[in-house]
């Protein structure tokens, strides 16, 4: 039995199963902790497999999971199907709708010609099964990269923060069933390229101020997190820096943050959940934002990025990164704990 959570170490499943559930986020119903996120069990390096489908995991104390299998499984006889294994499909996120009933998932699914669009399915049950409703969605006319669903607890209105790719975050909100965009969005800090346009945006509200921790854009080798705050979904939101002032490397303990999940039992325990892609990386790895920054260049002819021999790090042992937030004003600071426990926070 595992009795604490040590970030950055090999984390198994109450069977031995090394878990697989990347990208991922938490939902927290009828007192059980529901982890889910992309399996990569059968991923790697050069062997064309993506995914093996959506994958969750069942706890009651954060640190033991039961594995509850495949809720969104792979297709693997339809390679046009957004769940064939050969489909960059990442970052899946759920969201409960109190008026149809419906859990809904969407992923992103990366084209192989740059295209970034969106998947929805729905259930009864978190654990599924799950219909897909809708594919090749491109919501608001727009490649969609990266994203966070984030329902309001006092109406229901749901938003979908996402990155337009290589461009911008954009906040869209939700129809009433959460399978769509309305039409309405804002757009925030805009970027003319990587590494410094925001991915994988994490949302969380505390004390009726909304925040944002997001990623540069660096693929699967880390970099420094941004946060900023705001008073509504649509900001305007202000940067207040980078929430891991203690990493001097600036690459986020090393990992990338997936959501951020509020401790429905403790008082202001909110815990960001992170993947360490790249567990073991060369030591003569190149500056990845600055190859990154030339590459992207509008200028730049491009041919240094088939000359750099970037490795393809093996994704089916990454690791997690979970941490515990703390708050000093509205600044957001996420200290590193060799180990930490769910019962040391009001």
């Amino acid at each position: 039995m595992q009795q604490s959570i040590r970030p950055g170490q090999p984390w198994f499943d109450t069977a031995g199963g090394r878990i697989q559930a990347h990208g991922g986020s938490i939902l927290f119903v009828d007192g059980v902790f529901y982890w889910y996120g992309e399996n990569k069990e059968r991923t790697a390096p050069g062997n064309g497999i993506w995914h093996w489908g959506v994958r969750c995991y069942a706890s009651t104390d954060l640190y033991n999971w039961e594995d509850r299998g495949l809720i969104i499984p792979p297709v693997v006889d339809d390679p046009q199907h957004p769940m064939h294994p050969a489909q960059f499909a990442d970052r899946p996120h759920i969201i409960h709708n109190a008026r149809t009933g419906k859990y809904v998932c969407w992923v992103k699914v990366m084209q192989r010609n740059g295209e970034q669009m969106s998947s929805v399915f729905t259930a009864d049950d978190i654990l599924g099964p799950y219909e897909l409703v809708r594919s090749g969605l491109r919501p608001l006319g727009m490649n969609a990269g990266d994203f966070d669903l984030v329902v309001d607890p006092s109406d229901g209105k749901a938003y979908y923060y996402f990155e337009r790719v290589h461009s911008e975050m954009i906040c869209a909100d939700l129809t009433d069933d959460y399978t769509d965009v309305t039409g309405y969005y804002s757009t925030h800090f805009p970027h003319p390229q990587p590494p410094f346009v925001r991915e994988a945006p994490a949302y969380f509200r505390r004390n009726r101020r909304h925040y944002l921790i997001t990623s540069g854009t660096t693929g699967y080798f880390p970099n420094q997190s941004e946060s900023a705050v705001a008073d509504s979904h649509h900001g305007p939101w202000t940067v207040i820096g980078d929430p891991h002032p203690g990493d001097e490397s600036h690459t986020s303990y090393r990992s990338q943050l997936s959501s951020i999940f509020k401790h429905p039992l403790k008082r202001d325990l909110y815990i960001a959940l992170g993947d360490r892609w790249v567990v073991d990386p060369p030591a003569d790895l190149p500056d990845i934002p600055a190859l990154f920054e030339r590459v992207f260049s509008p200028d730049h002819d491009h041919s240094e990025w088939g000359a750099v021999p970037l490795p393809d790090p093996d994704t089916s042992i990454a690791d997690y990164v979970w941490l515990p937030l703390r708050f000093d004003g509205d600044e957001v600071i996420i200290d590193w704990h060799d180990e930490w426990r769910i019962e040391d926070y009001d």
